[in-house]
């Protein structure tokens, strides 16, 4: 079984929480981890030796993923609050590495892109303004309205736009956003948003695939059209 090498109660060699703040959680060991979501010890023993002791009764990690909330109640120090925290954590851990991402969207032409959008945009009354991000497969990992109203370059920021781009790790991005009157032909406003959005993407590295105006029951590509 694996030793671990207890806190002498009393003593605090090392605050698991300032350091996980500072420095991040991969900077933290397994026991320290331990020790933030036990959150404090007791008078017998401080937080960091009584992670030690459930490293060491369930064989550090191996045995922990399994331990029933009897089993960690065993653990002086360790009530029935704590244990049905360690077993959330535990299970929200196992549900994470399970995690598969469902069915995404992937957009290989315009034509994709204003099917994806038209049913949510086409009877709008206002201009909104529709990001999508995609990864390297030009699948669709995310979809957000970042603007509502008449479409102009003081309203359409690149910055609130590869924001969402660049916290996503976008490979690329698409922009889409309604014509209320249901005429998707681009207006010059449309196109200098668009050049000033496409020009913003090659320096940050996220290209701008294409702007899609979408009408009633059409659209037009800003790419088509020869505006990038």
């Amino acid at each position: 079984m694996m030793k671990l090498t207890a806190i002498p109660a009393g003593t605090e060699l090392f605050r698991p929480r300032e350091k996980m703040e500072q420095q991040g959680a991969e900077a933290l060991t397994e026991q320290e981890l331990l020790a933030v979501l036990l959150r404090t010890g007791t008078k017998q023993a401080p937080v960091l030796e009584l992670a030690a002791q459930v490293m060491e009764r369930f064989d550090a990690l191996p045995l922990l993923k399994e331990a029933t909330r009897e089993e960690l109640m065993e653990i002086p120090g360790i009530g029935k609050a704590k244990a049905l925290e360690l077993q959330a954590a535990l299970e929200l851990g196992k549900r994470v590495f399970r995690y598969s991402y469902p069915d995404r969207y992937v957009v290989r032409s315009p034509e994709d892109a204003a099917e994806y959008m038209m049913e949510d945009l086409r009877f709008l009354q206002q201009e909104h303004f529709v990001v999508l991000c995609l990864n390297t497969k030009n699948q669709i990992i995310h979809k957000q309205t970042l603007f509502i109203g008449s479409l102009n370059s003081s309203i359409v920021h690149p910055r609130e736009l590869f924001k969402e781009a660049l916290r996503r790790s976008a490979a690329s991005i698409i922009c889409l956003h309604n014509h209320p009157s249901g005429d998707p032909a681009p207006s010059s406003e449309d196109i200098q948003v668009t050049k000033r959005v496409a020009e913003c993407g090659r320096l940050l590295g996220i290209e701008l695939l294409d702007h899609v105006i979408v009408g009633d029951q059409c659209f037009e590509s800003m790419k088509e059209q020869g505006f990038m």
